[in-house]
């Protein structure tokens, strides 16, 4: 199983983002996939969520209305759009995956290594 995190970096405040995951060696299609994040000093934080076929997605109330979750399961690969991005969404980024829908991260499955997004003037 892998997971791979990709699109990371240093933006402004204000500025957008795309981050792409890529995942092989599971069936994609029968997961719910996720996103996470861990600031420097924090927990694991769930920040969206998408079902299988992408039809349903769920936000933390910290990024709803800025960040976008959608997945290609021809590609085998999961989104996060992220706008209007702030100082306080500066974190390292996770892909996970999880047949069940849970926002406790300590329950998922797969993880990816994860990919640092700062957000700084």
């Amino acid at each position: 199983v892998q997971l791979a995190e990709s699109g990371g970096g240093l933006v402004q405040p204000g500025d957008s983002l795309r981050l792409s995951c890529a995942a092989s060696g599971f069936t994609f299609s029968r997961y719910w996939m996720y996103w996470v994040r861990q600031a420097p000093g924090k927990e694991r934080e769930f920040v969206a969520a998408i079902n299988m076929i992408g039809s349903t997605t769920f936000y933390a109330d910290s990024v709803k209305g800025r960040f976008t979750m959608s997945r290609e399961n021809a590609k085998n690969t999961v989104y996060l759009h992220m706008n209007s991005l702030k100082p306080e969404d500066t974190a390292v980024y996770y892909c996970a995956a999880d047949l069940r829908m849970t926002t406790r991260p300590s329950q998922y499955d797969y993880w990816g290594q994860g990919t640092q997004v700062t957000v700084s003037s």
